[in-house]
Parts: structure tokens; sequence; C-alpha cells
């Protein structure tokens, strides 16, 4: 299943999620009405008075639920780190010197580079010591990343890869926008159990009191509302799990899948799920929010339930090793129970961390808890494991098919990890260290996007220093001076690291920053399409980070209602890759043959060039899946026309995707020089 197919999948979910969730409103709605007429003695009234009293009590029931589930749902505006919050997670620095969660950010940066979507928020979740993770967000922009104290200490690192690797399908794919929304929906049917458990207790005190005072029973038609509002939610709880269950478990085992993809080894997720079934804590969690983020969890977020919200856990390790014998479960569980595993003590055994010194977290007896410092035995890149090749160089031109580009999107193989682990080994430690560093991150980003043509620099330059302050412009042209010899493939990937520290800034000062990227795409028009690309891409990133889109917003655009959109992407590109017109116009024409076949459309770059895509963005990204697929098999057809593909061209459309929510790995072909 390509990356498209999925989109189509998750729309699918979430209009059965629509569908249940209405359904399960409508039997609450019945067990209240029929609660409130017996409890006022309405059942005897005439039939106006009886559809006007059931009118009420179901407009009053309904409103309840549906300003709960609202309200729940503007409360996770905040993004994935909201909910990681929420359950207690910590944010873990980005300079940490802690081995296991230096780890722990390392497999996270490499996975995301691989993936091609910046960075996310990484959290751990100090109190928890079973074995779980989950990704939470609206989209890979506001994402985070979360994993239990348990998972660190006791998962190695091709383990842990496996596990980040799981949720990092959740995070490309789009579920995360649906595990998301139903956390708000949960939320909103179960909100009456709350009522009726203060009714019910409201009307047994009082009816306490009434007979003491004769006053009447006035209290007894409120105690039985409020038990029938607890029936009513827990008719809600059962409907909760039904739907966890009906949009979680087949997901689940697509993520499974997924990860192998990442990772090429199946040992890594089969074991962190080995450990879940052996050790005692398995992968529950204590935390009084679990039920409400149960669906997003890598593991069952409780040891027994109504409806599980994952596969069985013997089925899931059949699936990714066949011959497994639940037995060896038993064997594990006697084992573990004796001597607790070590994740880090097991890389080390692996050759994958160098063996801690005495006394220092990792070493035997010393767990490393978050947050302690270590001095030695720190892995200080999850790349030192061992040599990985390096990406084509900037001049290299590469034979790319363009059906495989396809095959590509949001789905990163091994290659693609091992290419994110080297340009992760090619970009300088220091700069490194200003992206991750959150007073660095902002002037190191707008460096980023300063134009390699002096000419053009300075009208940007002058357009900061005036709008935003000297003091900005000028730190900006240091960044930009010092990256001068960055390669062109590894900008993108710098600044996707710089995410994390960005988030850290406060809101007002991202309002800013957002302004002063949209005042370097604007400051001239000379900016080539590779600059503006990149800018764009960062600016809507950054605007996805700081105002997430909790709205429900189906992609159903049509591909003839975009068509100009469309062409105006496809004549840039064929303009910028092939200087004679006789050439761009063939390319151009290719990409509309391959977009809405058996049409002619006349090759017109715009007047106003890559600024004429400010409008195009918005109505492109809106497509339907299986247009959104076709555009990007154009976009592949103008630029690889000539059956080669240069890495400024890759990089190109790496960004071109990230703009329409179709995220490019990094890519690796037949170099040909």
């Amino acid at each position: 299943m390509n990356f498209f197919e999925r989109q189509r999948q998750v729309r699918r979910l979430s209009t059965r999620l629509v569908l249940l969730f209405v359904l399960a409103v409508v039997g609450i709605v019945v067990v209240v009405n029929l609660a409130a007429l017996f409890a006022f003695n309405a059942t005897t009234a005439d039939p106006g008075q009886l559809a006007g009293f059931v009118a009420m009590v179901t407009v009053a029931t309904v409103a309840a639920i549906g300003l709960a589930a609202l309200v729940r749902t503007l409360a996770l505006r905040g993004g994935g780190g909201k909910v990681a919050r929420e359950l207690g997670g910590v944010p873990v620095p980005a300079n940490t010197t802690d081995p296991e969660l230096r780890r722990l950010r390392n497999v996270v940066e490499e996975m995301a580079l691989a993936s091609g979507v910046p960075v996310p928020e990484v959290f751990v979740l100090p109190e928890e010591t079973a074995i779980n993770a989950f990704a939470a967000g609206w989209t890979p922009s506001d994402a985070a990343v979360a994993v239990t104290r348990g998972a660190l200490q006791r998962l190695n690192r091709d383990e842990l890869q496996g596990v980040i690797a799981h949720e990092f399908s959740h995070v490309v794919n789009g579920d995360m926008r649906l595990n998301i929304r139903l956390m708000g929906l949960l939320f909103g049917i179960l909100f009456l159990t709350v009522i009726g458990r203060g009714l019910a207790r409201a009307g047994v005190i009082g009816g306490g009191r009434s007979r003491g005072n004769n006053s009447g029973g006035s209290a007894a038609p409120l105690a039985l509302v409020g038990l029938a509002l607890l029936v009513a939610g827990y008719v809600g709880v059962l409907a909760g799990r039904l739907i966890q269950a009906s949009v979680s478990r087949q997901r689940e085992y697509l993520a499974d899948a997924s990860a192998v993809q990442y990772t090429r080894q199946t040992r890594g997720i089969a074991g962190a799920l080995k450990k879940i079934g052996g050790l005692a804590d398995g992968s529950e969690l204590t935390s009084p929010k679990r039920d409400e983020v149960g669906h997003m969890l890598f593991g069952e977020a409780a040891r027994t339930s109504w409806f599980a919200t994952h596969p069985p856990l013997v089925d899931r390790i059949k699936a990714l090793e066949p011959s497994f014998d639940p037995a060896e479960l038993q064997h594990l569980s006697r084992q573990w129970a004796a001597a607790p595993p070590s994740g880090r003590q097991e890389d080390v055994a692996m050759g994958l961390a160098p063996a801690a010194a005495p006394g220092q977290p990792g070493a035997p007896g010393q767990p490393g808890a978050p947050g302690r410092p270590a001095a030695a035995g720190q892995e200080t890149s999850g790349r030192a494991r061992q040599a990985q090749p390096g990406p084509p160089g900037h001049g290299a031109r590469i034979t790319v098919a363009p059906d495989e580009v396809l095959g590509r999107v949001a789905a990163p193989t091994e290659s693609a990890y091992a290419h994110a682990a080297a340009i992760l080994d090619r970009i300088p430690d220091p700069l490194l260290e200003r992206a991750r560093d959150r007073a660095a991150a902002v002037p190191l980003l707008l460096g980023l996007l300063l134009s390699a043509e002096p000419e053009v620099r300075q009208h940007q330059y002058l357009a900061v220093a005036q709008r935003h302050g000297q003091e900005l412009a000028d730190g900006a042209r240091r960044a930009a001076d010092d990256l001068v010899t960055l390669p062109a493939e590894l900008r993108l990937p710098l600044a996707e690291l710089a995410f994390p520290a960005l988030r850290e800034r406060p809101d007002a000062e991202l309002e800013s920053l957002l302004t002063a990227v949209f005042t370097l795409i604007n400051a001239d028009g000379a900016i080539n399409v590779t600059e503006y690309c990149l800018s764009r891409l960062l600016l809507a990133e950054l605007e996805e980070s700081l105002r997430p889109d909790s709205r429900w917003r189906p992609d159903r655009r049509k591909l003839t209602d975009a068509r100009s959109a469309a062409a105006a992407l496809l004549a840039i590109l064929a303009q910028v890759g092939h200087p004679e017109r006789t050439e761009a116009e063939r390319a151009f024409q290719a990409g509309i043959g391959t977009l809405l076949p058996g049409t002619n459309l006349p090759y017109a770059p715009p007047e106003n060039g890559v600024l004429a895509l400010e409008t195009a963005w918005p109505v492109l990204d809106g497509l339907r899946p299986a247009d959104k697929e076709r555009l990007v098999a154009a976009t592949v057809a103008v630029i690889s026309h000539d059956g080669m593909m240069t890495v400024p061209e890759i990089e190109l459309l790496r960004t071109i995707c990230g703009l329409l929510h179709c995220p490019l790995p990094p890519m690796a072909g037949a170099v040909t020089g």
C-alpha cells in the first residue's frame, strides 16, 4: 500500500469514525430520553407535550456531548506536545548528554531526516516503567514523539529504532490527525458519565435531606436522571472502545510492517514486542488518561479491556516472525524476572555503543535515569556504530525512474535511513550545535534562506533590517557567510533539525520569524526556484507548528479545479531545468501528458516567476489523494524529462513534495557522474 492509498484509507477511517460517533450519540440519546420520561412521569403527557419534552432532552444531550468534544478538541490544538505533557511527558533537551536520552534523540533525528519531515518534539514519560510510546499531533510540523522510561531502559538501540519507526509511520501517513480527533470525540461521549455521577450523588444527598424535612421527593428524579446518565455514559464507554478498536487494530499491523520497511530488519520491533510480553510491566501505563490515548500507543495501555485497541501481541510477533513460538514468551518471562534486560548493556554487547565508564549512567548498576548527564559512555552519535555511504555529490546526475519516486513518498527504506545518518555525519558539528540551540536557531534559519546571489542577498538583508531590526539582519548574514560551503543537499536537513529549538521560542517570536521568512521570499523577484521552495516549505512548517489546524478538512478538490495552478508549477519547473525554450516546452508537455492525458495546454511560464506559486500552493495541497499522486508524477516527469536528475533537482522535488504534504525521503539511484 503506497502513501496515497494510505491517505485514502485514512479518509475512509475518518468517515467511519464520524458514523460510529453518530451511532454512539444516538444510543446515548435514546437511553437519556427513556430515563427522563420515567423520571418526570412524562409518559402520560399528550403527544404534543411528549414530543416537545423528547426534543428538549435530545437537544440538551447532543449539545452537552458536542460542546464537550469541541472544548476537548480545542484544548488539544497545542499539537503533540500538549498530549505528551498531559500524560506527564518531560521534553528531552536537544543538547542532552545522558546516554539513553542522547540515543533517543539520535534515533528520532535520523528517522525524521530519512522520512523527509521536520524533527518532532521528543518527550520521555519518566513515571512509566512499562514499554510504550506514541506519536501525536495534527501535522508532522507540530508532532511529538514520546517514549516511556521503561522503553529507554529496557530496549536496545535496534528495538528502540523499531518502535520509533513504527511511530513515524503514523506521523507521515496522517494517522496522528485521526488519533487526536478521536481523543476529542471520546471525551464528548464519556462526558455524560461525569455529569451523571454528579447528579446521582446530588440526588442521593438531596433525597436524604428531603426525607428529614418532609419537603417531598423532588430529589428522586434528579437521582434517577443521574443514574440514567451514568448508564448512558457507560454506553459511551462501550461505544468508545468499539470505535478505538475499529480504527486502530489494522493500522497497527500496517505500522509494524512500515517499521520493518524503514529499518530492513524485524529483530528490532519484534524484540520490543517480546519484551512487552515477557516483562511484568508489559506496556501498561499508570496515567489516568491512558484509556483516552489507548488507540495511539505502541502497545496496549491496560492488560484487560473490553475491546482491545491493538491486535494480540502474539499475532503481531508472528506477523513479523512466522516461526515464533508463543512458549518463548514464558521462557523470557522467567529469565527476565531474575535479571531484567538493560538496553544499554545489550548495545555494548552488540557493538552498537561504547562501554560506559564505572559509575556513569549505562554502566552496570547505573540505569541512566533521564536528565542525568554522563561524561563517558554516552552515545554521541547513532551513526558511530558503522560507517555509512554518503549521498552523491552536488554535481552528480542520478538515474531515477518516476515510478520509483512515487513508491518512495512517505516510505523511507534502509538506504534512506543510511543516507540520513550520513547527512548528519556531513553537517559540521558547530552548525549542528547552532541548529539545536534555541538562541542560535533563528538567525541560522534565516541565514539558510538568504540568496546566494550577492545583489538579491543585499535586498533581503536590507528588508530584514528595516522590518525586523539590525541585530537579526546581521545575525542572519553572519550565519549565511558560515553556510557558504554547505552543500545544497544539506541545507534542508539542517533546517529540519532546527525545528525542536524553534518550538521552544515564545509564540510572539515565532510570529516575528514567520514575518521575517515572508519578507525574505518577497524581498526581490530574482530569488531562484530552489531558494523560494525551501523558504516556502519552512514558512508552511512554521505556520503549522505555531497554529495547528484542528478543523475537519478533507482534501476533496478535483484536479480539473486546480488546472491553472498545476500548469503554473510545471511551467516554472520546465523553465528552470531547461534553458532552451524548445526543451522546456517538451518537458512541460511531458508533465501535462502525465497530469491530464489528452489535454493540450500552452507552455506559458508566469511573468512574476516563482511568486505566482503563492496562490497555487493552497489549491494544490487541497487535491484528493489520487489527484495529488498524479501531480507528483507530473512534477517528476518534468524534472526527469532527460532521464536524469541532479542532486539540486532532487532536493527541489523534495521541497515541493513537502509543500504538498507528501514527504519524500532522501533518494539515491545510479550515479553517472
